[in-house]
């Protein structure tokens, strides 16, 4: 009952619109950083909602995909960590792929992302995507303004047919401020726990943000179709991002629950002639603490 509750009381509250391009201003937010309890509260309720949907995508045979985007430190990997700690990795699958190898390059730009799109019963979410060509590739000059247009000319297209074949594409562009951003990457260099998250092309990042606003807004006109649309979210407070992102997420589904027996243990079978042999001491591993 109290569950049931939760989620009734979760469900009245997200009854607001979603934040789209014609929102506020990039990383306006609500008021102070959520406090963590209500935060944790919230997010108990979406990871039930979210083991629902996986059960209704498994049972419907739906095919999803999921594009996170946004700039270095923006939240994208905390937010995926959210969606994926209480699914089965067999039905959410992550992609974060590499820089191309020589092979890729030659290649037709998005054939590389192809063998990873979901099959049915499966949701896949793109940790970075088919979209770095038009941010991190135009910035950084890993393109020449010849592919760069023609990425423009094709992008719409390649999602029209992903949509076409029964995919569900649904496209995150996770916004932050400049004085946020700062903020976090001081963060990331003072924290040895964290340092690992930087590297040259990050820092580089931050030193051309004004590039990277520019390269984002024009992907944003550029790609933003009806079949495929794009979709902000303001992030400063990660908190209220990652639960607004599920919320909205889960608000794309016509999912419900799905019926299920009740689960009995059976009774463990024993047999007279076994017995239990000890492991060896050499095979154990040494209980430190």
């Amino acid at each position: 009952m109290a569950k049931q509750k939760d989620k009734e009381e979760h469900h009245a509250a997200g009854t607001r619109a979603p934040w789209g391009l014609a929102g506020q201003g990039a990383g306006a937010g609500p008021g102070p950083k959520m406090k963590r309890k209500p935060y944790e509260r919230e997010m108990r309720v979406l990871h039930g909602e979210l083991v629902a949907m996986q059960e209704w995508v498994k049972a419907s045979g739906a095919k999803i995909c999921i594009v996170f985007e946004g700039r270095d430190t923006a939240g994208k990997g905390g937010t995926i960590k959210r969606i994926t700690e209480r699914v089965s990795p067999r039905e959410f699958h992550v992609v974060a792929l590499s820089a191309p190898t020589e092979r890729e390059k030659s290649q037709m730009y998005t054939q590389r992302y192809i063998p990873h799109l979901p099959a049915a019963g499966e949701v896949v979410i793109f940790d970075r995507s088919w979209y770095n060509r038009a941010g991190v590739e135009r910035v950084m000059g890993f393109c020449t303004p010849e592919e760069y247009e023609e990425f423009f000319r094709s992008v719409p297209e390649f999602e029209r047919m992903l949509v076409r074949s029964g995919i569900k594409l649904l496209k995150y562009w996770f916004s932050i401020t400049d004085k946020e951003q700062y903020m976090r990457f001081l963060g990331r260099i003072h924290d040895p726990l964290k340092q690992w998250k930087l590297s040259p092309m990050d820092l580089e990042s931050r030193r051309r943000w004004e590039d990277y606003t520019k390269a984002k807004e024009v992907m944003l006109e550029r790609s933003h179709i009806p079949e495929a649309r794009w979709w902000v979210v303001h992030a400063v407070d990660k908190k209220r991002a990652r639960l607004n992102f599920i919320d909205h997420l889960l608000k794309q589904f016509p999912y419900a629950e799905i019926p299920k027996p009740p689960i009995e243990l059976p009774q463990r079978e024993h047999h007279e002639h076994y017995s239990r042999q000890a492991v060896p001491a050499e095979m154990l591993v040494p209980e430190v603490y």
